[in-house]
């Protein structure tokens, strides 16, 4: 259970309850992978039917130990597919956010070109800085 004092993990597994509809399994690893929950929950029935025994034994131990999902686990809808993606290759999310940081550093060197070659005291300023 998570008390309001502790923070919230994003990486962690949550049963979602509230997309759910017997115990919010199969939301929850909707929710915790990134694939639409219809596929999740064709997926554990076909798995079921076909006599993959242990199936149902994972799913009712999957609702007995994981915890519901906080409440405001993401902001937004693409807080949420961050969060999925940093669950689904760390490596790969860590390099786009690094490439953002670049293009954002970038564009601010531009705007600092534009400015400081506009306003020679400016561009005098920032050398005596260097």
């Amino acid at each position: 259970m998570n008390n309001s004092l502790e923070p919230i993990k994003r990486t962690r597994f949550y049963r979602d309850k509230i997309n759910g509809k017997i115990f919010g399994v199969c939301a929850g690893i909707a929710d915790y992978t990134g694939v639409d929950v219809l596929w999740v929950r064709v997926g554990t029935v076909a798995l079921t039917v076909c006599g993959v025994g242990f199936i149902p034994l994972i799913y009712f131990a999957m609702a007995i130990f994981a915890d519901n999902k906080p409440a405001g686990l993401y902001l937004d809808r693409e807080e949420q597919k961050f969060w999925q993606g940093v669950r689904q290759s760390p490596t790969r999310t860590a390099r786009e956010v690094k490439a953002r940081f670049r293009d954002i550093d970038r564009r601010l060197a531009d705007v600092e070109q534009f400015y400081v070659t506009s306003n020679p005291r400016l561009s005098a300023e920032i050398e005596k800085l260097r």
